[in-house]
């Protein structure tokens, strides 16, 4: 399968963000998008998903492809999480498919044991992310969008990170924004440029 987000623009308010932006996304690849803050990548990923529409262009998606949207496991910049609920709960709950077992499996890779039944108000922003990386792997996807999933990570916790998200990645693509290309060697390094007003 390839996604194909072909000559896309973006303007708010009269400000341009994104200008006749193109990128092919298929299957097995990883593509890492940079810029600076302010350049348009979350909007970026945000049509991707068709939360926004673009001014101009379009997202396709290509192949035998029987739906007109992606199924996709997200990291939203912000964490979006139940601050009463669990991390186990809050992993459990985003499909009827997946059992508080098998999301505390997931959450086991990326955090101790023992903070996986606290409410994740009581979280570090840290171990949230982390949660969010978990929540994100854990139901099956067509592409897996991940906007700053390391914000609030060590080093080492980052590069933990990493690795258990290119496992659970297989052949499935990756794209995701980074400020950092530490530990990402693995994928296409795709600049977002800061427009001119």
């Amino acid at each position: 399968m390839t996604i194909e987000i072909e000559n896309v623009s973006k303007s708010y308010d009269g400000k341009p963000v994104l200008r006749n932006f193109s990128l092919d996304i298929s299957s097995e690849n990883s593509y890492i998008l940079t810029g600076p803050s302010g350049a348009g990548k979350t909007t970026l990923l945000r049509i991707l998903l068709g939360l926004e529409q673009p001014d101009e262009g379009r997202v396709r998606l290509l192949g035998d492809y029987k739906y007109s949207r992606v199924n996709a496991g997200v990291v939203f910049q912000e964490d979006r999480l139940c601050e009463d609920f669990s991390a186990v709960d809050n992993v459990a709950m985003v499909s009827r498919r997946l059992s508080k077992r098998t999301a505390r499996e997931e959450l086991e890779k990326l955090l101790p044991p023992d903070c996986l039944d606290q409410p994740v108000r009581e979280l570090s922003g840290g171990m949230r992310r982390r949660v969010c990386i978990a929540r994100a792997l854990s139901i099956p996807s067509d592409v897996l969008v991940m906007d700053e999933p390391f914000t609030g990570l060590d080093a080492d916790t980052r590069l933990q990170a990493i690795r258990v998200i290119r496992e659970a990645q297989g052949t499935t693509p990756l794209v995701l924004t980074a400020h950092s290309l530490e530990g990402l060697s693995f994928g296409k390094e795709i600049p977002v440029p800061m427009l001119d007003t």
